[in-house]
């Protein structure tokens, strides 16, 4: 139980962290504050809803991971180094795939709500 418990504040610290530093982490972790009610009012059964949710948690969990990536790439190799630009541009794709996996889900079920 213990590791569980540390494992909830190292999490809680890196939230605080991707808040306070990472404008990308904040927008996402605003857009999440927006989209539950959003998510509540226009989904028709759970499953819709918690999908809903799942993909902008997805997204934030990708752009941790991304974040993670660029913070370790930039602490092992601070000059410019074409392996660590490939390493940070693949993080970046994953970001972007999430992005369109969230969009694609949101505006189906915005056009759903919408017809």
């Amino acid at each position: 139980m213990t590791r569980i418990i540390k494992a909830l504040f190292f999490s809680l610290a890196a939230v605080r962290y991707g808040w306070k530093n990472e404008a990308a982490l904040r927008q996402e972790m605003v857009l999440l504050f927006v989209a539950i009610p959003v998510a509540y009012l226009i989904s028709s059964n759970a499953w819709k809803f918690l999908a809903m949710m799942a993909v902008i948690l997805l997204l934030l969990s990708v752009e941790f991971l991304n974040t993670a990536i660029e913070k370790l790439a930039d602490r092992v190799c601070p000059e410019q180094d074409p392996l660590v630009k490939i390493a940070k541009d693949c993080g970046s794709a994953a970001v972007l795939m999430a992005l369109i996996i969230a969009g694609g889900v949101w505006l189906l079920a915005l056009w759903e709500w919408l017809n």
